[in-house]
């Protein structure tokens, strides 16, 4: 790596910050769509992956849902919430990172974003049931049969909005690479 595209920390800590604070405003911002709400949260969390990596996408995506949850009144959630979303850019990032940042995308590549977009969106998904299945059991005291009704009642929601996560993703990232290329930030995040 050249001393021109050597990561800049400062700018890193940056871009982190603003991808956290998009993702805690996007967090507002809900489209009702076929009797639920399509966001942008879970999109930007992949996005976070793919441009920052695994372990820094975790955190930008993490916190940024996770201090949505706070501020909204929901701050006893925050640490699942914090977890559950920095997973959507940890499994993205795992997959595709590399991918993203190579400097000719290839067929290969462009098949490694969109495997790692959608298994980071679907991650989500098995988390979200996961957690439904654990509250509906533990904290609310349901029947499996009503754990399962809960579960399948979410199912479709949490289905259209990762479908939503894994088309959006891909194209922010191909439309913010040659901008973030030509200002020579790209290599240094």
């Amino acid at each position: 790596m050249s001393q021109s595209a050597r990561r800049d920390p400062t700018l890193r800590v940056c871009f982190l910050g603003l991808m956290a604070a998009m993702i805690f405003v996007l967090n507002m911002l809900r489209i009702p769509f076929m009797g639920t709400q399509l966001h942008m949260t879970n999109a930007l969390c992949v996005l976070a992956g793919l441009l920052f990596g695994p372990g820094a996408g975790f955190l930008a995506a993490g916190l940024g849902s996770g201090l949505y949850d706070i501020v909204a009144g929901w701050g006893a959630e925050c640490v699942i919430t914090f977890i559950n979303k920095g997973a959507i850019a940890l499994v993205a990032g795992l997959i595709a990172y590399r991918a993203a940042h190579s400097k000719e995308t290839t067929r290969a590549d462009r098949v490694r974003i969109v495997v790692g977009s959608v298994l980071g969106a679907l991650t989500y998904v098995a988390l979200y049931m996961l957690k439904t299945f654990i509250f509906g059991q533990i904290v609310d005291g349901l029947t499996l049969s009503g754990v399962t009704a809960s579960m399948l009642s979410k199912l479709p929601g949490s289905l259209l909005n990762a479908v939503f996560s894994f088309i959006v993703a891909p194209v922010l990232l191909f439309a913010l690479r040659p901008a973030l290329r030509g200002a020579g930030l790209f290599d240094k995040l």
